[in-house]
């Protein structure tokens, strides 16, 4: 009877646990064997060629260079709606009579679906869009640029609809964080003559490590598993310029080359799985230290 009591939690997990190996255990530990075959679309048998396909994707120029591009979005994307998103929730949550009206309207662009952002962008981000329009009406003449067909740019300005899509989003776990600091905290570094930044630095931050930790892992993941944006707005160009890990395993697939789609696939899941969980941990461990 007491065996049967401690098994009892286990006995509620099991369904999930089932679920949870049969959609996607399974689909990785079968991704992980075929990363090491030549299967393709035109051949009938399938062989084992060892680290063929993964010595092939760190000498591919094309592959190389989306490994780069999905390093620099991550990068950049991680940065920008955390910084951002943390500027607007410290902005958004002071005494403002229109504070609700203007946390809508910078959330507002998280909920709208990638392919309505690149109908509103792509005219804006050509040549003769409105951004270098706005440009020229200003006397800003320099900075006119070929936002989605310069090669030296491209992935920066995909990042940049990123952070403006998806920043609001950041912001409200940042906001509810906020939120859930006591207000007392303040008013005694004020008493002892703490000024906005120490108060900021030394209050505001270390209580809002736990939304800060959040916000890490979910733009981090979303950096590295970039796709949609780049595939709705550019599609991988001007010729390779854009492309990303996501892109090349749907070009794989796409091709043929189905050996070769998954071992790109099992490098992004072992490359989140490395960068996230060591991050995660620290992050963790400064949660408790704090």
């Amino acid at each position: 009877m007491k065996i049967s009591k401690k098994l009892y939690s286990y006995y509620l997990i099991w369904p999930a646990l089932l679920i949870y190996s049969i959609f996607f255990v399974l689909p990785a530990l079968t991704g992980l064997f075929y990363s090491f075959t030549d299967w393709r679309l035109d051949r009938e048998s399938i062989k084992f060629i060892g680290f063929d396909n993964f010595e092939r994707i760190f000498t591919d120029r094309t592959l190389l260079l989306a490994i780069k591009n999905t390093a620099i979005f991550a990068v950049v994307t991680v940065l920008g709606k955390n910084l951002l998103g943390i500027a607007l929730a410290v902005g958004l949550n002071m005494k403002l009579k229109s504070k609700n009206v203007l946390r809508a309207i910078f959330y507002s662009p998280s909920i709208l679906s990638v392919l309505v952002i690149s109908i509103v962008f792509t005219p804006m981000l050509r040549s003769d869009g409105t951004i270098n329009r706005i440009f020229d009406a200003v006397g800003l003449h320099s900075l006119n640029q070929a936002w989605l067909t310069n090669p030296s740019i491209v992935i920066l300005t995909v990042a940049a609809v990123s952070i403006w899509q998806h920043t609001g989003f950041q912001m409200a776990i940042y906001l509810a964080g906020l939120q859930s600091i006591s207000k007392e905290y303040y008013e005694a570094a004020t008493i002892d003559g703490a000024g906005s930044w120490r108060s900021f630095r030394s209050i505001t931050i270390p209580l809002l490590l736990p939304a800060i930790n959040i916000n890490l892992m979910l733009t981090l993941i979303g950096g590295l598993k970039v796709f949609s944006e780049v595939f709705v707005l550019t599609g991988g160009g001007p010729g390779n310029a854009s492309q990303v890990v996501g892109t090349i395993i749907l070009r794989s697939f796409g091709e043929g080359s189905w050996g070769l789609g998954t071992a790109v696939n099992t490098l992004l899941f072992a490359a989140v799985t490395i960068i996230a969980i060591p991050l995660l941990i620290f992050m963790r461990r400064k949660e408790v230290s704090e």
